[in-house]
């Protein structure tokens, strides 16, 4: 009786053991994502990753000289022509030196009059003492002597002159460091941000301008494709972008250029599969803004090239 129980129970564990290792060794099925994944388009589809600027690229609006900001002029959203203030610096300083240049300069100028003035006698004199001569009413020591002073006189103007010069162009130079405290737009656009406030100290090598322009009429992207894909792409090869995680509106796209120098990634989109020693091949498209959904500039977007025939390049 005890060894058919026995038996029984090796053969139950026996059992039990082969159902536990069907069941360890059967793959459970992967959970369904979040959210769908945008679809390749394309037959032989090259992914990337692209992010959204104004057209023309964005312009990093930064200091020419280093200054106390004393006047910002816009504010985000505005829209700017080329010429217009954006920021004043303080310019006392400047504006002195100016003056002082500007009195130099005149200073000069009455000096070339007294040089001038001065040469003329000196000049009448010589004139004079030539017919003396002549007459050896004078000797020819004598003429010398006004002769030499006649040549100190034209020296004196000449270095005068030049004098006047060099303070003119300091002069020019003092007016240009007075105007570069005023930063101006350097073209047409909509301010895209504003770094700075009134009372901050403007200085080179920050890490974010002072503002952010760019044209908002038609927008560029740069998408990012991998070292790996780079050779398959072609200029003037069509592409589809969607809105980062979204799988609806396409937007089509339209090839501008491709950047011919490969980068170190920047952009990297978190994934835990994702590599970040890798280089990247920038490809640069044109769109207009979408009706259906609203894109910003700095907006991540999921691009899709086609990587068989090109269309033509606009």
């Amino acid at each position: 009786m005890f060894r058919t129980f026995t038996i029984v129970v090796a053969l139950i564990g026996i059992i039990a053991a082969i159902m536990l290792v069907k069941k360890s060794r059967k793959v459970e099925p992967a959970p369904p994502p979040l959210a769908e994944p945008a679809r390749a388009p394309f037959a032989e589809s090259i992914g990337a990753r692209g992010l959204i600027e104004s057209v023309n690229e964005n312009v990093r609006i930064a200091p020419t000289v280093p200054g106390l900001i004393t006047k910002v002029s816009v504010q985000v959203g505005d829209q700017v022509k080329e010429g217009d203030v954006l920021i004043e610096q303080d310019s006392r300083d400047a504006a002195a030196q100016v003056r002082v240049q500007d009195t130099q300069v005149e200073t000069l100028r009455a000096q070339i009059a007294e040089a001038e003035v001065t040469l003329a006698d000196k000049r009448d004199q010589s004139a004079r003492m030539e017919k003396l001569t002549e007459t050896r009413v004078s000797s020819v020591d004598e003429r010398q002597r006004v002769k030499f002073a006649e040549e100190a006189a034209a020296s004196t103007l000449n270095r005068v002159r030049t004098q006047l010069a060099a303070a003119g162009a300091q002069l020019e130079r003092a007016k240009v460091q007075l105007d570069l405290l005023t930063i101006r737009a350097p073209r047409a656009g909509t301010v895209l941000q504003v770094n700075v406030r009134a009372g901050e100290y403007a200085n080179f090598g920050t890490s974010e301008p002072l503002l952010l322009l760019g044209q908002l009429d038609q927008f560029q992207l740069r998408a990012d494709v991998d070292e790996d894909n780079a050779s398959r792409v072609r200029p003037g090869c069509a592409a589809i972008a969607y809105i980062k995680g979204s799988t609806e509106h396409p937007i089509p796209l339209t090839f501008v250029r491709i950047e011919p120098y490969i980068l170190p990634k920047k952009s990297l989109t978190g994934e835990s599969s994702e590599r970040v020693d890798t280089r990247v091949l920038q490809i640069i498209f044109r769109f207009d803004a979408p009706k259906e959904k609203p894109v910003y500039v700095g907006q991540q977007m999921d691009v899709f090239l086609d990587g068989g025939t090109p269309q033509s390049q606009q």
